[in-house]
């Protein structure tokens, strides 16, 4: 079963000659792809040709797309249980870690292994920044822990290229989008530890911390948009009922308002936020029933406060209405997030490769 180094490279220096050498001599078969370097590079993949198969095209469209052009050649090449590791062109990674992630991915097949660095003392405030920030979103995102989310030493196996093929993106958020949708589908997210290596404090990363961070804070950020509509929708119609009913007395006013502005915008917000922000197609009958015993919970904690602060402690009742939302805004994503809306595992990367086939 061949082991397939897949690199993808765009004005690369002479290491990747190096690198390819050194991977050729340790047994494995290695694809090159030029990601549009132009001609002033030619003549480093020229000497590439000898270790690797090399494509090439113009002009540069972004590692997303050169490592989807590799996954199409070793599509067409190779079997379904061949591994593959992508790496990137720099040299910061080893033949070494290449192997070792090699046998974890034959190993567990399905699964997607990260070949993961040590971040201390030594490691770029630039890559350090950006590493930490997309961790931390990227759990806030997920719910999973990944400890190198900006990571190319990867592999898996051949099986996988359609579930691969399927994931959004054509340049440097490809490889988060990955990761995304890896966690989407409950697909198994492996480490393996690896060497540290900088090469000239990482000035030749094409990685934009704000750019591609935001694609992780895609989901929270329609997440907060769809409850923010929720909310003028909640908000207006418990103002109307309060004023209305303040006949009655805040005893009665508040709650009654409360409950019924809730029922309202809780089914606009379950509508849109199964559609159009966690893209979830399981059964609205088990998605709804699950919401409304969520949506239920949260109304109870909801008016329960929010009668306390008017009641108890004297707060004006609208001031007060915004204090609850505020509170309970966490709490109800992180439900919907992990609870109602978690994609299901169900074998991803064999049903995609039964489709292509």
């Amino acid at each position: 079963m061949p082991t397939i180094a897949l690199i993808p490279a765009y004005e690369p220096t002479e290491i990747l000659i190096d690198l390819t050498k050194q991977l050729f001599d340790s047994g494995f078969t290695i694809v090159v792809v030029d990601d549009g370097s132009g001609p002033d590079y030619r003549k480093i993949f020229q000497q590439c040709r000898p270790y690797a198969a090399v494509l090439s095209y113009q002009p540069n469209r972004g590692k997303g797309h050169a490592l989807k052009t590799g996954y199409r050649y070793i599509r067409e090449n190779f079997g379904a249980d061949s591994v593959v590791v992508t790496m990137d062109s720099d040299g910061q990674h080893t033949v070494d870690d290449a192997q070792k992630i090699a046998k974890r991915a034959a190993a567990a097949p399905g699964a997607l292994i990260l070949g993961v660095r040590a971040f201390g003392p030594g490691t770029p405030v630039r890559s350090q920044f950006g590493n930490t920030v997309t961790r931390a979103v990227f759990t806030l995102s997920t719910g999973l822990r990944v400890s190198d989310t900006q990571t190319g030493l990867r592999s898996f196996t051949v099986r996988m290229l359609p579930f691969l093929f399927g994931v959004p993106g054509s340049r440097y958020e490809y490889e988060m989008n990955v990761l995304l949708q890896c966690a989407r589908r409950n697909i198994r997210i492996l480490e393996e530890p690896i060497q540290t290596i900088y090469r000239n404090g990482n000035k030749g990363s094409h990685f934009h911390t704000l750019r591609d961070s935001f694609r992780i804070y895609k989901n929270i950020l329609q997440f907060a948009a769809s409850s923010f509509l929720a909310f003028c929708i909640d908000y207006g119609l418990y103002s109307v009922l309060a004023v209305g009913l303040a006949g009655l007395g805040t005893d009665i006013s508040v709650p009654v308002a409360n409950i019924t502005a809730r029922t309202v915008s809780a089914s606009a917000n379950f509508a849109i936020n199964k559609r159009f922000v966690f893209g979830n197609t399981d059964s609205t009958l088990k998605t709804g029933t699950q919401y409304f015993l969520l949506a239920a919970g949260i109304l109870l904690g909801n008016t329960v406060l929010l009668s306390f602060l008017v009641n108890s402690l004297g707060v004006n009742q609208f001031a007060a209405k915004l204090v609850t939302e505020l509170t309970f805004f966490i709490l109800s994503w992180a439900g919907q997030r992990f609870w109602i809306f978690r994609r299901q595992s169900a074998h991803a990367c064999d049903r995609a490769e039964k489709s292509q086939d």
